[in-house]
């Protein structure tokens, strides 16, 4: 309550003196034109814009409400008979107040939607530029690196065929960090591509398609790892993007290889759960920490390990967004016999068999 009060009467010493300067300047300009016209309705009119003013020109309520109430009684005090005393008893008195107060309120309401509205999209449009930024970086990125991968597995093969053992292990480094590379870039394009509003490319999927493409890139990925699949025994068909859909698969599956420590095969495992297809990864690894299990999908999350930029969090930042814009549930637990398990949830789409 203090806090919703602080915002809308805030003090600040620039505000203060924009309030001064503008009674003052009313002040003196009444000042001035008594002595030329025996009329005094110039006087409430100057007041009521200097209320304006002061309402338009600072933040919140504060001066605005100060400056109708001083306004109100200086008006009353130095330039209504009898001068130099205040009289409640005058005609329009009352209304005069009202008319000001209301000016003040009517005013500050509109410049502070009026400046929320303008940060608001300020913040929009400084969005929209980084979005186009980590896209335009992103498209540029991804053609050298795909010419570095394709460099490196070619001197990869001819190390192999000459038995240069060292320079081979180079090559197949340099491959490597350039697939972990595109792959960061592809869950850029991702992000941004979905934060900026576009459309998914839904279209009904058998999920063991995606999933034997996913299983192979992450064969060619980790060839030193052991996949276990494990297809639904009844046909099962979802809506889904299908390329997005695989980006998170392989997600799972690199968070996996990377950082369950264990030898032990992965699992990955499509099925029926009620009226949703579940697509799940198990490892047999260190598992989750109880702290983790809460904010895994948090981007800012990153493993604690000796390569930093290998964290774990914008990976799986990623796939929340995906399944999030698929209308689906995602969800990170430790396994009872050890490890931990990545699951996410797409809605079932009927399949009619024929007759």
């Amino acid at each position: 309550m203090r806090k919703k009060v602080a915002e809308k009467l805030p003090f600040s010493v620039r505000d203060t003196a924009v309030t001064l300067l503008i009674l003052s300047f009313a002040m003196l300009s009444c000042l001035l034109l008594m002595g030329k016209t025996e009329s005094t309705s110039h006087v409430t009119l100057l007041f009521v814009l200097a209320v304006f003013l002061i309402s338009r020109l600072t933040d919140g309520y504060l001066y605005g409400i100060i400056a109708s109430m001083v306004s109100v009684f200086g008006v009353n005090y130095v330039f209504t008979y009898p001068y130099m005393e205040l009289d409640f008893s005058l005609a329009g008195y009352p209304l005069t107040f009202i008319t000001m107060l209301f000016v003040a309120v009517t005013t500050s309401m509109m410049t502070s939607q009026l400046k929320a509205q303008e940060k608001l999209k300020a913040e929009a449009q400084r969005e929209k530029m980084r979005g186009n930024l980590l896209r335009a970086v992103s498209h540029d990125l991804r053609t050298p690196l795909t010419s570095i991968i394709g460099a490196a597995e070619m001197l990869e093969n001819t190390f192999a065929f000459i038995e240069d053992g060292e320079s081979q292990n180079l090559a197949s480094g340099i491959r490597k960090d350039a697939d972990w590379l595109l792959r960061m870039v592809e869950n850029m394009l991702s992000v941004t591509r979905l934060e900026s509003g576009a459309q998914l490319n839904l279209q009904e999927e058998l999920p063991e398609e995606i999933i034997g493409s996913a299983a192979a890139k992450f064969k060619k990925w980790h060839p030193d790892h052991k996949l276990t699949v494990i297809f639904p025994r009844e046909v099962l068909m979802a809506k889904m993007d299908g390329v997005l859909i695989e980006q998170v698969i392989l997600n799972f599956l690199d968070n996996a290889a990377r950082h369950s420590g264990s030898e032990q095969p992965i699992e990955l495992e499509c099925g029926r759960e009620g009226q949703n297809l579940f697509i799940r990864v198990t490892d047999h690894g260190c598992g989750l920490d109880e702290a983790e299990q809460e904010k895994i999908f948090d981007s800012r999350l990153k493993k604690s390990n000796g390569d930093g930029r290998r964290g774990m969090g914008i990976g799986l930042s990623v796939c929340r967004t995906i399944i999030k814009a698929h209308n689906g549930t995602v969800t990170a637990r430790n396994h009872p016999a050890g490890g931990a398990v990545f699951q996410f949830i797409l809605p079932l789409t009927e399949v009619e068999h024929e007759q």
